[in-house]
């Protein structure tokens, strides 16, 4: 068995890092594309290994000199590679094709050596490697029978996003028998190069290939866990690097990305926090259906999009400002502040980071489970030079919760100092709140604890009451929060302050029609509640795990025998399970995590990971 690499591309959309060298020559966790690639060929024993090259091919040729390659490598170079597509490099080395089995590959794909291996080692003689197709991948797709007949090649241009739960995308290697090469795929090269010419893909031959009665190829299915990218721009680089980095640097290469790991395949968040039973399938479909409209069109400005927050949350439009996420108006908040302001840690940072240090007083709780309530905090505070005070119930990572009727009476403490106090409530739709009956104690709906009330607003204009949408009703992706307060300059002045259009048309849209949906939040917030007693319930059956109660959709959980890093490094690069390792919040030698409630079946993978990698420590 032979292998054909074919490199002769200019890769355009890697921008500099291709301006004086090919594709391959492009660096991945320090190490060149095609010296990873050459060593993983060059561990099964093959023949030779023939690279079409064409864009700086010497360069190329010269750097495959320095390599310790013991399998033979030859070359083809495609002088025309600025004219012709992959098809002509193909054509070029079509007498290679026929002469022996052979792995064909392009030079811009990574992937790990499992991915390489289950090709070979399959004994059917001719593949071509697919993978579920997600959401972040593009090129050629394909629909399979049950037994792994190609029954269709989707090019992009007839792509259909409504039918890719059918589809898998090709990872761009392939086994050719050389009885396959010589009896279909080269004949229809030459006939297909001859009828359309060489700026074609060879994957286009392909795509003929399969509508014969005995194409004599199937497919061979990924397994989830094999890793692979293609890289072709700077994103999918830097991607690759978290992806395929050492075990040891991966973790801060991802941490460093806040987000969007929809890109990821297969990577299980527990760091962001959101509410995975809400929205509610047909607000998503409703959303969809005004899609056009609303990408095509401009939003409205502050006045409407503050009647449309003031109308969801029970407040007049003086009363509140919608942000482009709570981050927006945390910011112009704090900006805002003179004077030294209180926090309690450890907690939610946005606010304190937004303030030197020397302005920042801190109350660190002396209970060990980082409990308090309005009489810690008052005791604390009493006596301290303070202007401004930030509350975040429930308290963000410890899930610790103050009770409504003591936040008011926190709210009567601040306004008599004249101190000014922010309650973040992004969690607060997740506590309960006990109430006192003639029968005794009954737990009241979720959220009943929140202070966003117009009559408590303006009874304590000193206080502002901040919540991000994200966070309750798990839409992050459209950067929604509020702020609001009976201090109504305070308000006007946000309003002013922020861009004119600070909320897009999808996060209009969400306001617009979030009413409809009250009693799915509310069944949703049920269920979070439920899944975090069984949930909690399950990790403390696991051992040199104790976990912290919360009434937030989190739960913060210390760790005995293992250090928080180790346990997030383990979950990362062994399940692709991501959790927020909490040693930067908490000084010390004692270690804490912090995992998001979310459903089920999540929560269980989760659980099994943390008992397997538990059990060994």
């Amino acid at each position: 068995m032979q292998a054909i690499i074919l490199a002769a591309g200019m890769g355009k959309r890697l921008k500099q890092l291709t301006r004086n060298n090919t594709k391959c020559m492009v660096k991945v966790g320090g190490v060149p594309l095609i010296n990873r690639t050459l060593r993983q060929l060059d561990s099964l024993d093959l023949s030779r290994i023939i690279i079409v090259t064409g864009y700086e091919g010497q360069k190329l040729r010269d750097h495959i000199a320095t390599l310790d390659v013991k399998t033979p490598v030859c070359f083809i170079d495609n002088p025309i590679y600025d004219k012709t597509n992959n098809i002509y490099s193909l054509a070029l080395a079509s007498e290679y094709l026929v002469a022996e089995d052979t792995l064909l590959l392009e030079s811009d794909i990574i992937f790990e050596d499992s991915v390489l291996r289950c090709l070979v080692e399959d004994e059917r003689e001719s593949l071509a490697l697919v993978a579920k197709y997600e959401s972040w991948m593009d090129g050629t797709c394909v629909k399979l029978s049950e037994h792994d007949d190609i029954e269709a090649m989707i090019p992009g241009s007839k792509f259909s996003f409504r039918d890719t739960s059918d589809y898998y995308k090709t990872v761009n290697l392939y086994k050719f028998s050389r009885s396959f090469s010589a009896t279909h795929y080269v004949p229809f090269l030459e006939a297909y190069t001859k009828a359309l010419g060489n700026n074609e893909y060879y994957e286009q031959v392909l795509k003929v290939i399969v509508m014969l009665d005995n194409p004599g190829i199937k497919a061979k299915r990924l397994d989830d866990s094999q890793k692979w990218y293609e890289i072709d721009d700077i994103q999918d680089l830097d991607i690759a690097e978290s992806l395929f980095a050492e075990d040891k640097d991966r973790l801060p290469l991802i941490q460093r990305r806040y987000g969007g790991y929809w890109r990821y395949p297969k990577m299980l968040d527990f760091c962001y926090l959101v509410n995975c039973y809400y929205p509610p399938k047909k607000m998503l479909e409703e959303m969809k259906a005004n899609f056009d409209s609303l990408v095509c069109q401009y939003p409205s400005g502050m006045y409407v999009n503050s009647l449309l927050a003031g109308r969801n949350f029970g407040v007049r439009q003086d009363q509140i400002v919608p942000g482009n996420g709570a981050a927006e108006l945390i910011k112009l908040l704090v900006e805002k502040m003179d004077g030294k302001m209180g926090v309690i840690r450890p907690t939610f940072e946005e606010y304190a980071n937004r303030r030197g240090k020397e302005d920042v007083v801190v109350m660190n709780p002396a209970d060990s489970d980082f409990r308090y309530g309005a009489d810690d905090i008052m005791n604390f505070f009493g006596n301290k030079e303070l202007k401004n005070l930030v509350i975040i119930n429930p308290d963000n990572p410890s899930g610790n919760y103050i009770p409504k009727k003591d936040i008011l009476r926190l709210a009567a403490w601040t306004k008599e100092r004249k101190i000014r106090l922010i309650v973040d409530e992004s969690f607060i739709d997740f506590a309960s709140e006990e109430t006192e009956t003639d029968g005794g104690k009954i737990s009241s709906p979720a959220g009943a604890g929140t202070i966003l009330d117009e009559g408590i607003l303006d009874e304590n204009p000193h206080m502002t009451v901040v919540k991000s949408i994200s966070k309750s009703y798990g839409v992050p992706g459209l950067r929604l929060g509020i702020a609001a307060s009976g201090d109504r300059d305070l308000i006007a002045s946000l309003k002013k302050e922020v861009a004119i259009w600070n909320i897009n048309s999808l996060a209009e849209f969400y306001l617009q029609i979030e009413e409809k949906y009250r009693k799915d939040y509310a069944a949703s917030l049920k269920l979070l509640q439920a899944e975090r007693s069984r949930f909690a319930a399950e990790l403390e059956t696991i051992p040199g795990i104790r976990v912290l109660p919360s009434q937030a959709n989190y739960l913060m959980a210390e760790l005995t025998g293992c250090s928080s890093k180790w346990l997030t490094e383990q979950l990362l690069n062994r399940f692709n399970i991501l959790i927020k390792d909490l040693s930067s919040k908490i000084p010390g030698d004692r270690q804490f995590i912090r995992i998001a409630v979310r459903n089920e079946e999540d929560d269980t993978r989760l659980t099994e990971a943390l008992r397997e990698i538990m059990a060994r420590t």
